[in-house]
């Protein structure tokens, strides 16, 4: 059975009282994760972020979940579970070889949530991310007998090498497909960009111009989803796409053009970096940021607060990801999860000094 399920603050539901659920595990067997979320009548993944001390679960689901860990005596111990499947304490993890904000930051936090499990972690990075290159990573953490695999998979040619994945492998893919079996975590893209654009609209501005990431990114697909739906569903005219590839030059050349152009008094950048690229673009041609021309971001870079003007921009939640995705994978290695499942992590939109509100 395939499941998707969106993560958002406030998540939770009726207790296990309530909702019918009485059982004894103790004489029986030691209690698992199952039951303490049948018991607190939540979802594992729940009561995993519970025991991560994640903030996105209300305190009421918080003190709930907490509740019938104590009822039951329930000890997570994920890595001997693991073991128990005569598999070993290692996950391995496939990545491109990017100093990009985004996939970088995915690894660095996967690898502490793994850790934060009792898991070791090796991570293969690949150059390109074409089909070769990942099948041979995956090959080779398959010779180290990984406990599962996670793949940062962005791109449709990162995908493609997975339909070549040996049977019964653990696997989670980060950033994939949708329409792929694999289990899933992403961030809503398209979420994050309707964020950004109705924040501009509401400020008072006729549309919003848009600076995309690559064309071959699901994420920059979805950012330019989210953006014309903003648009069209608000009547405003969608003005022509601007292509970019992550990078500050990227962003600076756009500004270069937009600047020229009187009528573009907001922006919308793929990421923050293309975002600084069109500060500098602006600055050099006289147009001030926010008071002729808004901007908003994606990323939240640490450096984002410090930028001139301090730049608003929508935060994907890395974390957040990494621990869902951590979770869909033990539970295939532990057999908790009954099959393929699609994680959506809601962004935020981070408010700072890049926009204004212009006069009708």
């Amino acid at each position: 059975m395939r499941r998707a399920v969106t993560v958002l603050p406030g998540a939770g539901s009726r207790s296990g009282r309530e909702s019918g659920y009485e059982m004894d595990v103790r004489s029986t067997r030691s209690p698992a994760m199952t039951d303490v979320a049948k018991l607190a009548g939540v979802s594992h993944q729940t009561v995993s972020r519970v025991l991560n001390d994640h903030p996105n679960v209300r305190e009421q689901t918080r003190l709930r979940v907490r509740a019938a860990i104590a009822e039951l005596g329930y000890r997570p111990n994920r890595a001997a579970r693991a073991l128990v499947t005569g598999r070993s304490q290692l996950i391995g993890i496939v990545a491109q070889n990017s100093t990009l904000y985004g996939p970088a930051s995915l690894l660095a936090a996967f690898e502490q949530a793994a850790a934060e499990a009792g898991f070791a972690v090796s991570v293969g990075s690949v150059g390109r991310l074409d089909r070769e290159s990942i099948a041979g990573a995956v090959e080779r953490h398959l010779d180290q007998r990984v406990a599962g695999l996670v793949v940062i998979a962005p791109v449709a040619s990162a995908d493609d090498a997975l339909e070549d994945m040996p049977a019964g492998v653990p696997l989670v893919t980060i950033d994939g497909d949708p329409a792929r079996p694999h289990a899933l975590v992403t961030v809503d893209q398209a979420a994050g960009a309707r964020l950004a654009t109705e924040r501009l609209l509401r400020a008072g501005h006729r549309t919003v111009w848009h600076v995309s990431g690559p064309a071959d990114w699901y994420d920059a697909a979805g950012r330019i989803e989210g953006w014309r739906a903003s648009l069209e569903a608000a009547g405003a005219e969608v003005p022509p796409l601007v292509p970019g590839d992550w990078s500050a030059a990227s962003g600076y050349d756009a500004g270069q053009m937009l600047a020229r152009m009187p009528e573009v008094t907001a922006v919308f950048a793929a990421n923050d970096h293309q975002a600084l690229g069109l500060l500098r673009a602006f600055s050099e041609r006289g147009r001030r940021v926010p008071d002729d021309v808004s901007v908003i971001g994606f990323d939240d870079v640490p450096e984002a607060a410090f930028l001139i003007p301090p730049l608003t921009t929508v935060r994907p939640a890395f974390d957040a990801v990494a621990h869902a995705g951590l979770d869909l994978l033990l539970g295939q290695i532990t057999g908790e999860n009954e099959g393929p499942e699609r994680v959506v992590i809601a962004p935020t939109l981070v408010e700072r000094a890049s926009v204004a509100n212009i006069s009708a």
